[in-house]
């Protein structure tokens, strides 16, 4: 079970589970505070460990898989501030400082986890007692909390200020290419034309110039495609493959393999 409070792009969240997993792609630059439990997060290449009392930071439009889970005998507990690009265009125009700090070489963070500051430990004591759901602050009070994180992370290092303040729109990446590397996740239309640079108007256009099916029906294909290579010639069975290319059950994946194939998945293993 879980538990979560957004207060103004604040968000505290309780796990009770074992363990709890989910692909987290927040389309805004966030900071994510453990203030109890653990939290690991792999971004496919390696695994970054956040324990109690730890802050990471997560960069826009980054695909990671989250875990949250007890340690040490205590829940997950965290919190979470994201940085939206009105909050930070707000920002950008209040004061000549961030301005300045722009002029630094450029520089795109991934995932990091931040050095403890003092600035850091101040900014997420003052917010716990909001982990009481009786307790709830008032919006411009969270305003004030998210500017502290901003002012929080540009000490640690000026050049983030060269990736939180670039409005820039983002430039179209080939469409084919990213759902190609990409075929075995949850998208929404919307996701799909923000990952890839577009409106969705110019998304559903744009698709249309190079399949003849639906974004929806292109990917249940691709991930079909997969799962009959690595089935056939890897020898994979059924319940290694389906969720692996992106099916949430093996019935979904039994009854979309016989419709594409003309037999159930398991005849591809003979």
């Amino acid at each position: 079970m879980k538990v979560i409070f957004n207060y103004n792009d604040v968000f505290f969240s309780f796990f009770y589970d074992d363990t709890e997993s989910c692909t987290h792609r927040s389309h805004e630059y966030a900071m994510n505070y453990v203030y109890s439990g653990e939290m690991v997060l792999d971004n496919g290449s390696e695994e970054i460990h956040v324990g109690k009392g730890e802050c990471v930071f997560i960069p826009r439009d980054h695909r990671i898989t989250l875990y949250k889970r007890p340690c040490n005998g205590e829940r997950y507990c965290g919190i979470f501030l994201m940085f939206t690009r009105s909050f930070l265009r707000e920002m950008y125009t209040k004061t000549n400082k961030y301005r300045q700090q722009t002029q630094v070489p450029n520089w795109s963070p991934g995932v990091l986890k931040l050095p403890k500051t003092a600035e850091l430990t101040s900014l997420f004591a003052s917010m716990t007692p909001y982990f009481d759901p009786e307790v709830k602050p008032q919006a411009d009070f969270m305003d004030l909390k998210l500017q502290e994180g901003l002012l929080a992370l540009l000490h640690i290092d000026p050049r983030f200020a060269t990736a939180l303040f670039d409005f820039n729109e983002p430039w179209k990446i080939d469409i084919l290419e990213f759902m190609n590397r990409n075929y075995m996740y949850e998208f929404t239309m919307e996701e799909l034309a923000h990952y890839t640079g577009r409106s969705l108007a110019t998304f559903k256009r744009d698709f249309k110039k190079i399949s003849e099916l639906t974004p929806e029906k292109w990917l249940i294909r691709k991930r079909l495609e997969v799962a009959y290579s690595l089935m056939k010639e890897g020898g994979r069975k059924v319940a290694d493959v389906y969720a692996e290319v992106g099916f949430k059950n093996p019935s979904h994946f039994s009854t979309a393999f016989k419709k594409q194939y003309g037999i159930p998945p398991t005849a591809a293993l003979s």
